[in-house]
C-alpha cells in the first residue's frame, strides 16, 4: 500500500512540473523592478493586444528590431572610420609642414641672434634713460620753479591770482622738501635748491606785501569791503608776521586819516582842506543844545566804529584759525622774535582782540577831535544838571564801546576820562550852589515847612535820578555808583535842614525835620537805586516820630494835672510795702488828688483836639494821628497804674482800721476810671 501511494505522488510531480515552473517564474517577477515597468510601458506604447498570435509573434518582432538596429550602427561606424582615415592623412601633411618651418626658423634665428642682442641692449639703455628722464622731470617739477612760475611769483607786472598763490605754495613746499635732500651726505644740491627757493619765496612775499598795500590804497574806504583776494592775501601774508603787522599799520593809518576828515566834515560841513560839502548838515549847526551836540558827536563815532567793525569782521573772524596758524608758523621762523616773546603768552593771535585794536586805531583820530570838543563843552558849562547829564551820556557810550571794542581800548579810556571830568565839573557846580545857599540855611521858616532850597534841590536831584535810571549799570552797581551823587546833591541840603532845626524849640524841630524827611522820601522812593537812602530817611523819621510821641505824652501828663502823681507812683509796684507808702505821698493827699481830679475833668473834653493842634504843621495827617494815639495809649497805661495803686492803698487802709472806722477813700477823690479815659482819648 505504501509503494502504491509513492508512485502516485511521483507521477503527479512529473505531470505538474512545467506548469509549476511557469507559475513560479511569474510569481517570482517583481513589479517594482524598473526594467520590468519599462518593458510594460513599452508594450503599452506599441498598443499590442494580448492574444496568442501576438504572443507568438512578439519575440520574433523584437529580435528583428534588434538585428536592424545593429545593422544601422555598423553602417554609421563605417562612415566614422572613413573620416578618421582622412584626418590621419591631414595630420601627416601638417607634421611635414611643421618640420620644414622649424628648419627655416632655426636658420633665421641663427642669422638674427646678434641683431636681437643689440636691440635688447639698446632697449635696456632706453629704459634707463627714460627712468632718469622721469626722475629728472619729477625733481624739476618738485624742486625747481619754471620760468613762468618764477615770473608769476616775483615780477610785479604779473597779477596776484590763483597762479601766484599756487606757485607760492609750491615754493614753500620746495623749501620744506629740501630738508630731505640735506639729509644725504652730499648736501650741495639741497643747499643750492633751498637757496634758490628761499630767494624766490622772499621775493614772492615782498610782491604780496606791496600788492596788499596797493589794494588798500584803491579800496573804497568809505565802505571798506575786504574782497576774497585780499582776505586770501592777508591769510598767506600772516606767515610773515612783520609784513602782516606792517600792512595792518598801514591800513589803520589810512583809515585814521579818512575817518578824521569825515568827522571834521560832519562837524563843520567842510573838510580840513576847506572843501565845503553841501550834502552834509553840520553837527555844530544842527545841534540846538549842548547835550544834543555831544550826543550827535558820540553817535557819529559809534556809527563809524560799528561800520568799521562790520567791514573788518570778515577779514579776522572768518579766517581767524588760518591766520593764527600762519602767524604762529611765522613767529617760529623769525628767530629774532623768539627772545622777545620767550615766556610771553600774548604771542598767540586773537582774532577778536586784533579786530578791536584795529577798529580802535581807525577811529583814534576822530576820538582826538571828539575829546577836544567835549572837554571844551564841559569846561564852559555852568549848569549842574547839564554837567551830570553829560557825564551820564558819556557813561552810556562808554558802556556801549566797552561791549563793542573791549574795556581796554583807548576810545573807552578817553570816554572814561571825559566822564570823570564831567563828574568833577558837576561836583564843583554842586558845591558852589551849596555855598551860595549858606545864608538860607540860617533862616528857619515860621510854619516849619520844608525850605524852598530843599524843594529846588530835590527837583534837581529827581532830574538827575531820572537821567541815571537810563544807564546800563546793574541795580547793585547803580546804587553804589550813585552814592557819590547823593553826597554832593542831597546830603548838604539835609544837613542844612538839620542845622535849621537846631534853632527851633521842641516839638517844632522834630516836626520840621519830619516834614523835610517826608518830602525827600517822596522824591527818592520811586527809584530802585536809592533803597539805602530811603531806609536811612525812614530811620530818621522814626527817631523824630519817637520824640514827637514823647512830646505828646508829656503834654497829656502835664495838662491833665497827673504828672506829679504819675511820677510819684511810677516807681512803686503792687508789693505791700510799696502800697503802704502811697498814702504818705504828697501827690496822693486829699487836696492834691481833688485838685488833680478837677484839672483832669477840665482837660479831657478837648485833650485829643489840643494834642492834634500841637502837630498841626506836620504835613502827614495820618502820622499825626498815629503819634497822638500812641502818646494817648502811654498816658492811659500810666493812668491804669495810678488807678490800681490808689485802689490797693484804699484796700490796705480798710484792713488796718477795721470795720467801725471808715477811712477816707483815695479812689473816691479821684473818680475817673481808666475806661472813661480811653473812651475820651480815642
Amino acid at each position: 500500500m505504501a509503494s502504491s501511494s509513492t508512485a502516485a505522488t511521483s507521477l503527479v510531480v512529473k505531470t505538474s512540473n512545467p506548469l509549476s515552473s511557469k507559475v513560479t517564474s511569474v510569481l517570482s517577477s517583481s513589479y517594482a523592478d524598473t526594467e520590468f515597468r519599462e518593458a510594460l510601458a513599452l508594450l503599452d506604447e506599441r498598443g499590442i493586444v494580448n492574444t496568442p498570435e501576438t504572443r507568438r509573434q512578439l519575440r520574433l518582432d523584437l529580435q528583428k528590431e534588434v538585428i536592424d538596429s545593429n545593422g544601422e550602427i555598423i553602417d554609421e561606424f563605417s562612415k566614422v572610420s572613413d573620416q578618421l582615415r582622412r584626418i590621419g592623412a591631414t595630420i601627416g601633411r601638417l607634421n611635414e609642414s611643421f618640420n620644414e618651418m622649424k628648419k627655416e626658423m632655426g636658420a633665421a634665428h641663427q642669422a638674427t641672434s646678434s641683431t636681437l642682442e643689440e636691440t635688447s641692449r639698446l632697449m635696456t639703455q632706453k629704459q634707463h634713460l627714460e627712468q632718469k628722464q622721469t626722475l629728472l622731470k619729477a625733481f624739476k617739477s618738485s624742486f625747481i620753479l619754471s620760468d613762468d612760475e618764477t615770473a608769476a611769483l616775483t615780477q610785479m607786472s604779473e597779477p596776484v591770482d590763483d597762479v601766484y598763490f599756487s606757485t607760492l605754495a609750491k615754493a614753500k613746499k620746495i623749501t620744506k622738501d629740501c630738508e630731505v635732500l640735506l639729509g644725504f651726505e652730499n648736501q650741495t644740491l639741497g643747499l643750492e635748491v633751498m637757496e634758490l627757493a628761499s630767494k624766490n619765496l622772499n621775493l614772492g612775499f615782498q610782491k604780496l606785501y606791496k600788492w596788499v598795500q596797493k589794494e588798500f590804497k584803491t579800496l573804497n574806504l568809505e565802505n571798506p569791503q575786504i574782497s576774497s583776494s585780499i582776505r586770501r592775501a592777508l591769510r598767506v601774508l600772516a606767515e610773515r608776521p612783520t609784513l602782516f603787522q606792517n600792512c595792518l599799520d598801514y591800513f589803520a593809518e589810512a583809515r585814521e586819516h579818512v575817518l578824521s576828515d569825515s568827522f571834521y566834515t560832519a562837524l563843520t560841513g567842510s573838510s580840513a582842506s576847506g572843501v565845503e560839502n553841501t550834502s552834509i548838515k553840520p553837527i555844530e549847526l544842527a545841534a540846538h543844545d549842548t547835550l544834543r551836540y555831544v550826543g550827535d558827536m558820540l553817535a557819529w563815532v559809534h556809527s563809524a566804529a560799528v561800520s568799521e567793525r562790520e567791514a573788518l569782521e570778515g577779514l579776522f573772524i572768518g579766517e581767524a584759525e588760518e591766520i593764527k596758524r600762519g602767524i604762529q608758523a611765522g613767529r617760529e621762523k623769525e628767530i629774532w622774535r623768539l627772545a622777545e616773546e620767550e615766556g610771553d603768552s600774548t604771542g598767540d593771535f586773537d582774532a577778536v582782540k586784533t579786530l578791536n585794536e584795529l577798529v580802535d586805531r581807525d577811529v583814534s583820530g576822530a576820538v582826538r577831535i571828539l575829546r577836544q570838543r567835549v572837554e571844551q563843552v564841559i569846561q564852559t558849562n555852568e549848569e549842574t544838571i547839564l554837567a551830570y547829564k553829560l557825564a551820564n551820556l558819556l557813561n552810556f557810550y562808554k558802556s556801549m564801546f566797552s561791549k563793542l571794542l573791549g574795556s581796554s581800548s583807548s576810545l573807552v579810556e578817553s570816554l572814561g576820562l571825559l566822564e570823570a571830568e564831567a563828574l568833577r565839573q558837576f561836583r564843583s557846580l554842586a558845591r558852589d550852589h551849596v555855598a551860595a545857599l549858606q545864608g538860607d540855611f540860617a533862616q528857619t521858616p515860621k510854619d516849619v515847612r520844608p525850605p524852598e532850597f530843599l524843594f529846588e534841590a530835590l527837583e534837581q536831584l529827581s532830574s538827575i535820578m531820572k537821567t541815571y535810571e537810563t544807564s546800563l549799570a546793574s541795580s547793585d552797581e547803580k546804587e553804589a555808583d550813585f552814592e557819590t551823587i547823593m553826597v554832593e546833591a542831597f546830603d548838604p541840603f539835609t544837613m542844612g535842614c538839620a542845622t535849621m532845626a537846631q534853632a527851633l524849640p521842641p516839638p517844632a524841630d522834630s516836626v520840621f525835620l519830619v516834614n523835610c524827611f517826608l518830602t525827600a522820601l517822596n522824591s527818592l522812593g520811586p527809584f530802585e537805586f536809592t533803597h539805602a537812602r530811603t531806609s536811612q530817611l525812614q530811620a530818621k523819621i522814626g527817631t523824630e516820630r519817637s520824640r514827637l510821641v514823647e512830646s505828646q505824652y508829656l503834654f497829656f501828663r502835664k495838662e491833665s494835672g497827673l504828672d506829679a502823681l504819675i511820677t510819684a507812683l511810677g516807681e512803686l509796684g503792687d508789693a505791700p510795702e510799696d502800697v503802704e507808702t502811697v498814702s504818705s505821698l504828697e501827690a496822693a493827699q486829699t487836696s492834691a488828688l481833688t485838685q488833680a481830679g478837677q484839672v483832669l475833668d477840665d482837660f479831657l473834653p478837648s485833650a485829643l483836639m489840643d494834642a492834634v493842634e500841637k502837630l498841626k504843621y506836620l504835613q502827614d495827617s495820618k502820622l499825626v494821628q498815629e503819634i497822638t494815639e500812641e502818646a494817648a495809649e502811654k498816658f492811659c497805661v500810666d493812668f491804669e497804674h495810678v488807678e490800681e495803686m490808689l485802689m490797693l492803698a484804699d484796700e490796705l487802709a480798710e484792713q488796718k482800721q477795721g470795720e467801725s472806722d471808715e477811712p477816707q477813700s483815695l479812689r473816691a477823690l479821684f473818680p475817673r476810671t481808666s475806661g472813661e479815659i480811653r473812651v475820651l482819648l480815642s
